[in-house]
C-alpha cells in the first residue's frame, strides 16, 4: 500500500515537472534542420517549405523509456508572411503529453535583395493534453487514490519570438509559455502558474564558396520560476557535393548551470546528416556524461525531411535562411 502510494505520488510529481515545461522537452534537434522547432520566427525561413519527422527514444535498454515524435512544417504563404505547424507526442512510462502548436511569422527585409539583413517577427499558440495511464495499477488493499484510469486535463499557452539575420550571422530571441497556466487544476498542490522559458540563440556561418563550411553557434535557456540555466555550445561543418548533395555533423555540449545542484547537468551530442536534394536524413545521439547519471544507455534519434515548393534563391547570407534551415 505505502509503496503504491510513493510510486503515484512520483508519477504526479513528474507530471507536474512536465507540464511546468509547457511544451515538448527543447532537446538539440532544431540542430538536425529543425529551428523552427523551439523559435516560431523561424517559420517560412529558406527558400523552401520544410516538413520534417523525428523520432526520440531515451535509454533503449530500459522498458517504459522516454520516447518522443514530432511532425513539423512551416512554409511561406507570401513575400513576408509564414505559417507553420508542429503536432508531437511525448511518453515517458505511464504519463504522457501531446500537444499542437501552430505559428505565424512576419519577416521583414531591409537593403539590397542580393545581401541578407531580415527581421523577422514570430508568435505560435498551442494546445497540450497530459495524462497519466493509472489502468495498470494494483493494490491488495482498495485504494480511493488510484482510480485505474486515464486521468488527464489540457491548457492552451503562446510563444513569442524574435529573429534578425544579417549576411552569414544570425539570432533568435523566444519567450516561451507567455501565458499563464490556465487549465482546471492551477489551485492544485501539483501545479504551478509560471511557466515561462526564455531561449537565446546566436551563431555565424564561415567558408561561404569553399569545400567546407562551419557554423558555430550558442544556444541558451533560462527557466524562470526555478532560476535553471542550460546552455548549449554547438559546431556544425557541412561538405557540399556535386548534384546537390551535401553531408554535413555536428556536436553539441549542454550544461546546466544552476549553482544549487550537487552536479550540473552536462550531455554531450553528435549529429550526422546527409541531403540529397528536396530530401534529408539525420541521426543524433546523445549521451549524458558526469558523475551522476540517470542511465549508462543514450538517447537516439532519427530525423527525416523534404523540402518543398522551393523557389530560387534571392540573396546571399547565412544558409540558415536560404539552404540549410
Amino acid at each position: 500500500m505505502t509503496k503504491k502510494l510513493f510510486i503515484l505520488f512520483l508519477f504526479l510529481q513528474f507530471f507536474s515537472k512536465n507540464q511546468a515545461q509547457g511544451v515538448f522537452p527543447i532537446y538539440t534537434d532544431y540542430l538536425s534542420d529543425n529551428i523552427f522547432l523551439i523559435h516560431p520566427s523561424a517559420a517560412g525561413i529558406g527558400n523552401c517549405a520544410k516538413l520534417r519527422l523525428t523520432y526520440r527514444q531515451q535509454w533503449k535498454e530500459t522498458s517504459d523509456a522516454p520516447s518522443l515524435q514530432t511532425l513539423s512544417f512551416h512554409s511561406r504563404i507570401s513575400e513576408k508572411a509564414a505559417v507553420g505547424g508542429i503536432l508531437y507526442n511525448d511518453e515517458n512510462g505511464y504519463h504522457a503529453q501531446k500537444g499542437f502548436v501552430g505559428s505565424f511569422a512576419y519577416h521583414l527585409n531591409f537593403g539590397m535583395e542580393e545581401a541578407l539583413n531580415q527581421l523577422s517577427f514570430g508568435i505560435s499558440f498551442m494546445y497540450i493534453q497530459n495524462s497519466i495511464d493509472q489502468r495498470s495499477f494494483t493494490s491488495q488493499i482498495p485504494d480511493p487514490i488510484i482510480t485505474q484510469i486515464v486521468e488527464s486535463n489540457s491548457y492552451y499557452s503562446a510563444d513569442f519570438s524574435i529573429a534578425y539575420h544579417f549576411l552569414d550571422t544570425f539570432s533568435y530571441l523566444t519567450i516561451k509559455n507567455i501565458f499563464l497556466n490556465s487549465n482546471e487544476n492551477d489551485q492544485t498542490t501539483f501545479s504551478t502558474l509560471n511557466l515561462r522559458r526564455y531561449l537565446l540563440t546566436f551563431g555565424n556561418y564561415f567558408g561561404r564558396g569553399n569545400d567546407f563550411q562551419f557554423e558555430p553557434s550558442i544556444m541558451g535557456q533560462y527557466i524562470e520560476r526555478t532560476g535553471e540555466v542550460f546552455v548549449d555550445f554547438n559546431f556544425k561543418t557541412y561538405k557540399i557535393f556535386k548534384d546537390n548533395k551535401q553531408l554535413w555533423a555536428a556536436i553539441s555540449y549542454r550544461q546546466n548551470f544552476e549553482k544549487t545542484t550537487m552536479e550540473s547537468l552536462k550531455q554531450i551530442t553528435p549529429i550526422l546528416g546527409f541531403d540529397y536534394k528536396k530530401f534529408m536524413f539525420s541521426y543524433t545521439y546523445t549521451h549524458q556524461i558526469g558523475d551522476i547519471a540517470f542511465d549508462n544507455g543514450g538517447f537516439h534519434q532519427i530525423t527525416l525531411g523534404i523540402n518543398m515548393f522551393c523557389k530560387k534563391q534571392r540573396a546571399t547570407g547565412c544558409p540558415n535562411v536560404n539552404s540549410v534551415y
